[in-house]
C-alpha cells in the first residue's frame, strides 16, 4: 500500500510537472505571473494611497480583476520539483523548503485566492477606504508567502 502511495505521489508530481512544461519555463511563467501582478498591484495602491487624486474607479476595478485572476490561475502548477534551482527571467528566489511546507503553502494559497476574490468585489463598489482596507489583506497574504518561502534579495 506504501508503495502504491509513494509511486502515485511521484508519478502525479511528474504528471504535474510535465503539464506546467521544463523547469525554466515554470520559473519564467511565474516570474511573469508575478510581475504582473505586481504591475496592478501597484495601481491600487498608487490610486487609493499615494496619490488618491488620480482614483480612476475603472482603473482599479481592471486591475483588481486582473489580480484575481492571476489568484485564480493555478499558480502552484508552476512550482514543480527542483524549480527551487535555475533561472527563469532571473534566477528564481524559490526557498527549497517550500517543497517541505506544502500545507502551509496550500493554505496561503487558498488565503490568497479568498481576498483577491473580495478585493475584485469590492473594486466593484468603488469606495476607496473599503478598496484600500481589501487591497492590504491582499497584500499580507502575498508577505506571507514571501516570509515563508521566498529568499530575500
Amino acid at each position: 500500500m506504501k508503495q502504491k502511495l509513494a509511486l502515485t505521489l511521484t508519478l502525479g508530481a511528474m504528471a504535474t510537472g510535465a503539464l506546467a512544461g521544463p523547469l525554466e519555463d515554470q520559473i519564467r511563467f511565474r516570474q511573469s505571473a508575478y510581475g504582473f501582478l505586481g504591475w496592478n498591484a501597484g495601481k491600487i495602491k498608487a490610486q487609493t494611497g499615494d496619490h488618491p487624486e488620480t482614483y480612476n474607479k475603472e482603473q482599479v476595478i481592471a486591475a483588481a480583476n486582473a489580480i484575481a485572476a492571476v489568484a485564480n490561475s493555478g499558480l502552484l502548477e508552476l512550482y514543480g520539483p527542483g524549480s527551487d534551482k535555475g533561472t527563469g527571467w532571473k534566477a528564481t528566489r524559490l526557498k527549497a523548503e517550500f517543497f517541505e511546507k506544502q500545507d502551509e503553502v496550500k493554505q496561503i494559497e487558498a488565503s490568497f485566492i479568498a481576498e483577491a476574490n473580495l478585493l475584485q468585489t469590492v473594486a466593484a463598489s468603488g469606495d476607496v477606504a473599503e478598496i484600500k482596507a481589501q487591497f492590504g489583506k491582499v497584500g499580507a497574504t502575498c508577505k506571507s508567502c514571501h516570509d515563508l518561502i521566498r529568499v530575500r534579495e
